[in-house]
């Protein structure tokens, strides 16, 4: 897709100061699937950042500014992932002159309407050199994102697909792109909001139907040690859905509950009806 050009301020607010969230988005089937957990899940971070919401800021309207995009750039018909970036407009220093927010929407074409497994072998490790704090933020998808940036760095120079955050507790919290599952037997565990990780919506969704397909789902923390003795990791976001891991240091894992969590998961997508639009 042609890459296009936009002009900013040299006061732009997102770009001194990385002040503003965003939300990224899978286009499949016709629809921006779980729009409805990334609306409000969008809505409560700018509360918390104190971005003024304006009133017309309702699902429809942001919805149709997305069609739109999606429309201008011939991807209507296409699965897409969709970035969705809202920050403060310009005026003032660390204290802003106003709270209204500017928003840029940006879309890029995928190869499949459905969630899909790696075909390559998928190892992590972890990152040591940043702690991930666990506050208020941690939760959110800010822009300023320079220790996911590092996190992704030191996967690349060690061959990996993705690094494992750990917080100042040494408990590990998430992936530089992606909220982290564990399997043990039938249960299966992510990290509390509370540890530092993001408020994920795939992980949200998880928490909710993996009971469906016999599995127990429950927040806890995790170390380094517990992912030696899991069955299973996953990695999960909104674009790739759930992610299996093959190999962690020296453990190799199964994949078999994942790939039953993906078909789930995809089943999910499909019968996701909030956004019928297109």
């Amino acid at each position: 897709m042609e890459s296009k050009q936009i002009e900013l301020p040299v006061d732009n607010r997102a770009l001194l100061y990385g002040d503003g969230v965003f939300e990224t988005i899978r286009y499949s089937y016709g629809k921006l699937l779980f729009w409805e957990d990334h609306y409000f899940r969008l809505m409560a971070s700018l509360r918390i950042i104190r971005i003024r919401i304006p009133v017309h800021w309702t699902p429809e309207y942001l919805r149709d500014q997305i069609h739109e995009t999606l429309e201008a750039n011939h991807l209507e018909k296409q699965p897409a992932r969709v970035r969705l970036t809202v920050w403060r407009k310009p005026g003032g220093r660390y204290l802003p002159d106003v709270h209204d927010p500017e928003f840029l929407i940006t879309c890029h074409r995928l190869i499949s309407d459905e969630y899909e497994a790696p075909e390559n072998k998928v190892t992590v490790d972890i990152y040591r050199d940043i702690f991930k704090p666990a506050n208020l933020l941690s939760n959110l998808k800010l822009i300023g994102s320079q220790l996911y940036v590092m996190a992704s760095i030191f996967a690349d120079e060690n061959g990996l697909y993705d690094a494992l955050l750990i917080n100042d507790a040494k408990q590990v919290v998430e992936s530089s792109k992606s909220n982290l599952f564990a399997l043990y037997g039938t249960e299966v565990v992510t990290p509390p909001l509370t540890s530092g990780a993001l408020r994920g919506v795939i992980r949200q969704r998880l928490l909710k139907a993996l009971p469906d397909i016999g599995l127990k789902a429950v927040e806890k923390d995790l170390t380094p040690f517990d992912l030696l003795k899991a069955d299973e990791l996953w990695l999960t976001n909104a674009i790739v859905g759930i992610v299996p891991v093959h190999q962690y240091r020296s453990k190799e894992y199964s994949t078999l509950k994942a790939l039953a969590a993906l078909r789930l998961l995809n089943e999910l997508a499909r019968q996701d009806t909030f956004d019928l639009s297109f």
